[in-house]
């Protein structure tokens, strides 16, 4: 018996197996089972390990996606959470070959994936708050939102969560250090049954402006010759 024999919900268990590259390169070998490959129903749960991932064609966005989890664990995480103004031109180098990657990729998400219900973020340092509060918008039937080492996530996305996020029953924000104390008091007082978590996040020190250049004043006097 030929694999293209068997009926379509085998073919979705088979593929169910494997992983996303070998569910490509079987893909590749007939029409029909390209079919199997692009049926949202194989796509309810998508997980990366590392940025370039979500650069690859092995995967479909689909409204039957329910959970997705980006976690990066790079020697480069701790580049990118560096502040702007602090970084070096190798150190702004680094991070101009990925710093959109994430957020760009969570755009086609909030287009794609209305029925999300478990997002987690982990080492995504260049998510800004705006996209987080689109992803809110867009998936009101979101329920859990992990957040860990986010550095650009502040109050503002936690303004959102009371805004919009309806449907969500667990929070995390750990090592967010953009994240303040008065900030999670606002949200617990709002969704007072919101399971919240914050680890270590109040307590990291925060993003601070750039000094610069001293104001111009008068030039120191010389001392006058004896």
């Amino acid at each position: 018996m030929h694999i293209t024999q068997l009926n379509r919900e085998c073919l979705l268990h088979l593929f169910s197996f494997l992983d996303r590259d070998s569910r490509k390169n079987l893909a590749r070998t007939c029409p029909q089972l390209q079919a199997v490959f692009e049926d949202p129903a194989l796509w309810p749960l998508l997980h990366f390990r590392s940025l370039s991932e979500l650069k690859k064609d092995n995967f479909i966005l689909s409204p039957a996606l329910r959970s997705l989890s980006i976690c990066w664990h790079s020697s480069r995480v701790q580049v990118c959470s560096i502040e702007d103004w602090l970084k070096s031109a190798f150190q702004r180098s680094i991070c101009s070959r990925h710093e959109n990657l994430v957020s760009d990729f969570l755009l086609q998400v909030c287009d794609r994936c209305p029925n999300l219900t478990s997002v987690t973020l982990s080492g995504c340092g260049h998510v800004p708050d705006a996209c987080l509060v689109r992803l809110l918008r867009c998936c009101p039937r979101l329920r859990a939102l992990r957040l860990e080492n986010c550095a650009r996530v502040t109050n503002r996305t936690l303004a959102a969560v009371a805004a919009h996020g309806r449907a969500l029953h667990t929070l995390h924000v750990d090592f967010c250090r953009n994240v303040s104390a008065a900030g999670l008091r606002r949200l617990r007082a709002a969704r007072p049954r919101l399971e919240l978590r914050s680890e270590h996040s109040a307590a990291m020190m925060p993003d601070r402006p750039p000094r610069g250049p001293p104001a111009p004043g008068p030039a120191p006097r010389k001392p006058l010759p004896r």
